[in-house]
C-alpha cells in the first residue's frame, strides 16, 4: 500500500444497487470528521443495470483530484468483485456480501478478503437488499481505523424524516459490519484520524449555483440536461429561501432567450446545460452581444459529439464556446479548475458579464461538475463583490431628470455605454438584434451606412481593452527551469499538479501552468511563463487538441507534445506520469491515454511513435 496517508475507496455495484447513495453517506460521514474527501463517480446513461464505481480518495489533508490506486473495494455485485479485485494495492481488502458475491478468483497478493454474511448480521437484509449497503459501509468505517460517531451522524440526519424506527435499524446495520469487521480482520495498514477542519462536501454544480446565489443572481432558468441538472437541482431547492425564480422550461432555446429577457430588466440572470443544449443557444448569444445585454452561461462538458456519452467527462466544447453564433463580437470564457474555484468564478462571470455588458461562458466539465469534494467553510462564506457597471437605474433622480437625449450605445472612449433599465424616465431606446447605430435605430433596413456599421464594431470591440487587467493572470508553479513544463486548462489541474509533484520526486524536473481564462487570453503572461520552456506538455481531455491549437492561434506557441485522453473517464496523475516519462526520453510526442480498469473489453492505448502509453505500467486491457 502507498505510504501516503490516505486511503482510496472503490464501490462499485450496477445502476439501481445504491452505488452513490452508499458513497455519499461514506464521503458525508468522513468529512463531518474533518477529513479530505474527492469522490468521482464513474457511472452509465441507464436507471437500472450497467457497471457504475465510484471512487472517494480519502485523506487528513485535501486530495486534489480522485486518484489512481484502490486499497479498498466494496463490491455490491459480483461484476464489480471480478473486475476490480485485481486492480487492489497490496495491503488492500475487499468486502462483500456472501449472499450475493462469490469469491470467485484469487486475490493479488497482498490482498485480503473480507466476506460479510450480511443476512445473519441484519435481519432487514430480507425485505431491504439495499441494507448491503449500510453494512458493507460499516464493516469499512472500521478497516480504514475510525469509529461509528460520523457514520451515525450521517444516518440519523438521513433518515430524520422516516422516523426512529427507520435510523435505528439502519444505525444497528452498519454497527453490525462495523464489529463483524473488528472481529475478523485488522484494520489496513494506513489508517485514518480525525481531525478539527471544518469542511463541507459539495459537487461543482453546488458551488456553481451558490456562487451564483452569493453573486445577487435572482432568475435562473434551465432545461434538464446531465452533467449540468445539478445547478437546477440546488437553485430549485434554495429558491423560496433566497428569493430567486427558478424555471424550468421546454427546451435551451425558450431558456437562454429567457436569461437574456431577465438581465434586459435588469436582474441577474444565469442558465446552464451542456454540449447539445449550449448547440440551440449560440444565436441568442448572439443577440445578447449586439444588444450588449449581460449574459452568465454555464456549459457543463460530456462528451459528444451529438448525444455523445451523456455521463461521461470531456474537455470538448472549446472550439464551441469560442465559435458560438455568427460573426465577430466579444465574449468572455472561463474555465474553474477545481470544485472550490467554481464558486468564486460564478461571481466574477456576474460582475464581468455586467461590467463588459456582453456574454460570459463558463466552461465546466462532469468531473468538476458532479465531482463530490470537501472544502474550507470559508471559501463557502466568503463575500463576492458585486459590481453592475454603468447602470442608470430609475431610482437615480439625476437620471430621471435628462432631457431625453440618452444614447443607449453611445460610442465612449471604453467603449461601454451607460445602460438604462426599462422604465428609467428619459431613457427610451430599442434593442435591435440588426446593426444600429448610437441611438439603437437599425441601420440594415433601407441603408446600411458603413461607416456606423464600423463605428459598432469597433465600439463593442474596444469594451474588451481593459477586460485582462479584471482578470488575475495565470501562473508558472514549480521550479522556474524544468525539463518539461505541463500546460492545461480547466479541470485538469488537480491531476497535472499532483503529477508535476511526483515527476520532480523522481528525478524528472516539471513546472506547470494551469489556464482558467481563454478569451480574452492572457498573451504577454503566458508568453512570458512559457518563454523559457525546454519542453511544453499540453495535456487536455481532447482528441483533437483544441487547447493546444487555441494556445498556438493566440501566442503562436506550438507545443512539443501533447498527452491526451477521451474515453470518456477524466486522467488520472499515473497516465500523465507515464506520458511525460515517455515523451521526456523523446519515445513520443503524441501520448492518447486510456483508462485500465481491469475488466473493461475495449482496445489498447495509442501513442503516435507506437511505443507503450500512460497505461503502459498494467498488463490489464484497457478502458
Amino acid at each position: 500500500m502507498s505510504d501516503r496517508n490516505e486511503v482510496i475507496i472503490g464501490i462499485g455495484g450496477a445502476a439501481g444497487d445504491g452505488v452513490a447513495s452508499a458513497g455519499n453517506t461514506f464521503a458525508l460521514s468522513l468529512a463531518r470528521q474533518g477529513l479530505g474527501v474527492y469522490a468521482y463517480n464513474s457511472y452509465q446513461s441507464v436507471i437500472r443495470g450497467g457497471h457504475s464505481w465510484l471512487r472517494l480518495r480519502v485523506s487528513g489533508t485535501k486530495p486534489i483530484n480522485h486518484g489512481d490506486e484502490t486499497h479498498l473495494v466494496i463490491a455490491l455485485n459480483q461484476d464489480t468483485f471480478d473486475r476490480h479485485l485485481p486492480e487492489i494495492a497490496p495491503g488492500g481488502v475487499a468486502v462483500f456480501n456472501t449472499d450475493k458475491v462469490k469469491a470467485s478468483a484469487e486475490p493479488p497478493k497482498g490482498v485480503r478478503l473480507c466476506p460479510l454474511p450480511v443476512p445473519q448480521l441484519t435481519a432487514a437484509y430480507k425485505d431491504l437488499p439495499v441494507m448491503q449497503n449500510t453494512v458493507a459501509v460499516g464493516a469499512a468505517t472500521f478497516l480504514i481505523g475510525l469509529d461509528m460517531t460520523g457514520l451515525e451522524s450521517v444516518i440519523a440526519s438521513t433518515f430524520a424524516k422516516k422516523g426512529e424506527t427507520v435510523i435505528r435499524s439502519n444505525v444497528e446495520a452498519a454497527k453490525a459490519g462495523y464489529e463483524y469487521a473488528k472481529k475478523n480482520l485488522a484494520p489496513l495498514p494506513t489508517k485514518l484520524s480525525k481531525t478539527d477542519a471544518k469542511r463541507a462536501l459539495v459537487t461543482g454544480n453546488e458551488t456553481l449555483a451558490m456562487g451564483a446565489a452569493a453573486a445577487g443572481c435572482q432568475f435562473y432558468c434551465a432545461y434538464p440536461m446531465s452533467p449540468a441538472t445539478g445547478v437546477l437541482h440546488w437553485m430549485a431547492a434554495h429558491a423560496e429561501k433566497l428569493g430567486i425564480c427558478v424555471k424550468q422550461l421546454e427546451d435551451e432555446i425558450a431558456v437562454v432567450n429567457m436569461a437574456i429577457g431577465a438581465n434586459h430588466a435588469g436582474v441577474r440572470a444565469m442558465c446552464a446545460t451542456s454540449g447539445g443544449g449550449f448547440a440551440l443557444m449560440t444565436e441568442a448569444i448572439g443577440m445578447s452581444a449586439m444588444i450588449e445585454t449581460p449574459l452568465v452561461v454555464i456549459n457543463v462538458m460530456r462528451a459528444g459529439p451529438s448525444t455523445g456519452v451523456p455521463t461521461k467527462t470531456e474537455q470538448g466544447d472549446l472550439n464551441q464556446a469560442i465559435g458560438a453564433s455568427q460573426g465577430d463580437f466579444p465574449r468572455i470564457i472561463l474555465a474553474p479548475t477545481s470544485i472550490p474555484e467554481s464558486f468564486a468564478m460564478v461571481g466574477q462571470a456576474f460582475n464581468l458579464a455586467d461590467h463588459y455588458q456582453c456574454p460570459v461562458i463558463v466552461l465546466s466539465d462532469l468531473l468538476i461538475s458532479e465531482g463530490n469534494e470537501t472544502v474550507d467553510v470559508s471559501i463557502l462564506e466568503q463575500e463576492i463583490p458585486i459590481d453592475r457597471g454603468e447602470v442608470i437605474r430609475p431610482t437615480d433622480a439625476a437620471a430621471a431628470s435628462g432631457d431625453g437625449s440618452y444614447l443607449r450605445y453611445a460610442d465612449t472612449e471604453s467603449g461601454i455605454s451607460p445602460r438604462a433599465l426599462p422604465g428609467t424616465p428619459n431613457h427610451l431606446y430599442v434593442s435591435g438584434t440588426d446593426e444600429h447605430d448610437e441611438d439603437g435605430v437599425l441601420v440594415s433596413d433601407v441603408y446600411t451606412d458603413p461607416t456606423i456599421r464600423k463605428k459598432m464594431v469597433e465600439k463593442r470591440t474596444r469594451k474588451m481593452k481593459t477586460a485582462l487587467s479584471r482578470i488575475p493572470a495565470p501562473k508558472l508553479s514549480g521550479p522556474a527551469k524544468a525539463d518539461v513544463t505541463l500546460v492545461g486548462w480547466g479541470s485538469t489541474w488537480g491531476v497535472i499538479a499532483e503529477a508535476a509533484l511526483r515527476l520532480n520526486a523522481s528525478g524528472v524536473t516539471v513546472n506547470h501552468l494551469q489556464i482558467n481564462c481563454l478569451v480574452p487570453f492572457h498573451v504577454d503572461a503566458v508568453t512570458q511563463a512559457l518563454s523559457g520552456a525546454k519542453k511544453i506538455v499540453v495535456v487536455e481531455n481532447s482528441e483533437a487538441g483544441q487547447f493546444a491549437r487555441h494556445l498556438r492561434a493566440e501566442t503562436g506557441i506550438t507545443a512539443h507534445a501533447h498527452v491526451r485522453k477521451y474515453d470518456g473517464e477524466p486522467f488520472e496523475p499515473k497516465h500523465v506520469v507515464a506520458a511525460v516519462r515517455e515523451i521526456a526520453a523523446g519515445k513520443a510526442t503524441i501520448v492518447n491515454c486510456a483508462s485500465t480498469e481491469p475488466g473493461w473489453r475495449t482496445e489498447h492505448p495509442k501513442v503516435s511513435s507506437g511505443v507503450a502509453t500512460a497505461a503502459a505500467a498494467s498488463t490489464s486491457a484497457a478502458h
